[in-house]
């Protein structure tokens, strides 16, 4: 199956936002715990999904600047 660079930033775009948005979810509920250990594990996992974003706005962007190059090369 091939995936074209526009679905690539589809695709992107929705993982992102989802990883976001867990990351956002997990560092909201961090108020509500209370053991330390569990706290910490919670801050990282939320971290986690947010490096996991970031990775998903890069191949984004590198998929973008693909698009915008072969469409500069090609004149179109």
């Amino acid at each position: 199956m091939r995936i074209s660079a526009q679905m690539t930033i589809v695709f992107a775009a929705i993982f992102a936002a989802i990883c976001f948005g867990v990351a956002i979810r997990g560092f909201m509920s961090l108020s509500e715990i209370a053991d330390a250990a569990q706290l910490d594990d919670a801050r990282g996992f939320a971290w986690f999904w947010a490096f996991l974003g970031a990775i998903g706005v890069a191949f984004g962007a590198v998929s973008f600047w693909i698009v915008r190059a072969e469409k500069d090369e090609t004149g179109g």
